[in-house]
């Protein structure tokens, strides 16, 4: 059969009838129509002492990460960049053990406040979504796209400063499963006739061969779960995940050359040889 194209042009939700409070239940119903993943409801209006409330916080729970968004239909103008980093701010201080990003949507952000929020994203980890709904007949269709992300730091240890150099008796205190999680790769590796190099940092283990370091070992709250994310390249990363999520691992990007996903002991034993196959084309690329 062949398939016919169909023009949609984007509309305004105002023109259609809609305003902001239809678009918050659908949030609300659906946290993943931002796009952001699979995020818990955290809250919804949340006060704030300045006197204002934000429209969600949201929560990863797993990545521990608290996501602090502010919606705006139509353009975004200058107070709602602002009322959204000051919730930022605000909500880091109260929690500062999770992680936080501040997150602007809007149905059109203009060239101007894209660079100021381009600025901005130097200093505040923001991100800024384009929220565009097109009417399909008698439905409603939004589309999110992402146009300023968060500015990734390094996973490489190179980067990372000499005091938070760590060996492995501190992660045999902090993070028993996460070694036992890595040993068991580590073990599949050398099996494979690919000897690892090991650097123990106080935040990740990065694993390396005769190249750059090509995977990292993270620790969890969860304590029977580890965190891994490996070195892909632009032109693989899809295919990876999708080889990846095909076994059953729930596999997603980090940058546009990290694939990262969480993992019990039990599970890796499962799905090893796919992970140490991902592993090998990894430390190939890493040359």
């Amino acid at each position: 059969m062949t398939l016919e194209l169909e023009k949609a042009t984007s509309v305004g939700l105002r023109s259609l009838g809609l305003d902001e409070r239809w678009l918050q239940d659908r949030i609300n119903s659906d946290p993943g129509l931002l796009g952001l993943g699979d995020l818990e409801i955290a809250g919804r209006e949340h006060h704030q002492p300045i006197g204002g409330r934000i429209d969600f916080l949201l929560r990863n729970t797993e990545e521990e990460v608290y996501y602090e968004v502010e919606i705006m239909l139509g353009a975004t103008d200058e107070s709602h960049i602002i009322r959204t980093i000051e919730y930022w701010d605000i909500e880091r201080q109260r929690r500062p053990q999770w992680d936080h990003r501040a997150v602007i949507v809007a149905e059109e952000i203009t060239a101007r406040f894209f660079n100021v929020l381009r600025l901005l994203n130097r200093a505040v980890p923001l991100i800024a979504i384009k929220l565009s709904a097109f009417r399909m007949n008698d439905k409603v269709v939004l589309h999110p796209v992402t146009v300023l992300d968060v500015m990734e730091e390094s996973a490489d240890p190179d980067a990372v400063d000499p005091v938070e150099q760590a060996d492995r008796a501190y992660w045999e205190r902090k993070s028993p499963s996460t070694l036992a999680i890595m040993d068991t790769i580590v073990s599949a590796l050398r099996a494979a006739n690919i000897e690892p190099r090991l650097t123990y940092n106080r935040g990740h283990i990065a694993l390396g061969s005769t190249g750059r370091n090509f995977c990292w070992f993270h620790p969890r709250k969860a304590t029977e779960t580890g965190h891994i994310e490996f070195r892909v390249t632009n032109e693989n990363r899809d295919a990876v995940m999708s080889a990846l999520q095909a076994v059953g691992i729930d596999a997603s990007p980090r940058r546009t050359d990290v694939v990262t996903f969480n993992i019990t002991i039990v599970g890796l034993k499962s799905h090893l040889d796919a992970i140490r196959g991902e592993l090998e084309k990894a430390k190939v690329s890493s040359r």
